[in-house]
């Protein structure tokens, strides 16, 4: 009984070990980022691009479809959404895969304008400082106007007035219930609902039932935007 003692104390302080040099390792890389570019100047920088688009400037059903299929408590955390991490991993453990990061608004941002998508435990840990890191300097509203000016759409479209100019020929203030839903859902694997139009729907339908779920749509407006997908 004291070897086995022995041997699982000993397991726990390499654990540790392993764990303090990922955790050092990640807020080195998070505290290098921001001695390289400030966030007031990475946010001046994003908002000179000239495909800018302010949050009023975008439907209301746009904004609601991001924050239903991405992050619902959003207005709720402080940049980290624990109940979804604990979601992603038992999910991950589940399948027997790391597919589904649990990642919030906040995080994604603080990837999108810090870090490569490279997918080391180490980028991780910055990108959870970096966050906490955002959610202090930053109103929420700006948060989410930054990260949907910083997102991938595919196709070359880099913030949501490209992609919507791209995908539709449209200014983003324009666009219908059903083309704000179905660009939504295309961030999350923009090399696939980006140029596949059936997985592109499976994915907004997915969005729809969300947003049901959430009630930012009523099951009258959901049924209607699911006659234009057909």
């Amino acid at each position: 009984m004291k070897k086995f003692l022995n041997f699982l104390f000993l397991i726990i302080v390499i654990l540790l070990l392993i764990s303090g040099i990922y955790i050092y390792n990640g807020y080195s890389m998070y505290k290098k980022a921001l001695d390289d570019y400030s966030i007031k100047d990475k946010v001046a920088s994003i908002k000179s691009v000239e495909s800018y688009s302010r949050l009023e400037e975008l439907p209301k059903i746009y904004i609601n479809a991001v924050i239903a299929i991405e992050d619902h408590r959003f207005y709720k955390h402080n940049g980290i959404d624990v109940i979804s991490i604990g979601r992603a991993l038992y999910h991950d453990l589940k399948n027997k895969s790391f597919d589904e990061g649990g990642s919030t608004i906040t995080q994604q941002l603080a990837k999108n304008i810090y870090f490569s998508q490279e997918k080391k435990i180490e980028r991780k840990i910055a990108e959870v400082f970096m966050a906490f890191k955002l959610e202090h300097n930053l109103e929420k509203d700006e948060i989410l106007e930054l990260y949907l000016n910083t997102s991938y759409f595919g196709n070359g479209y880099y913030t949501v007035k490209e992609a919507s100019m791209g995908y539709f020929s449209k200014e983003p203030a324009y666009m219908t219930d059903y083309e704000s839903t179905l660009l939504a859902g295309i961030p999350n694997a923009p090399s696939i609902y980006g140029e596949d139009m059936n997985l592109a729907h499976e994915r907004q339908k997915q969005i729809l039932e969300l947003m049901v779920e959430y009630r930012y749509l009523s099951l009258e407006e959901k049924e209607k935007i699911l006659e234009e997908i057909g």
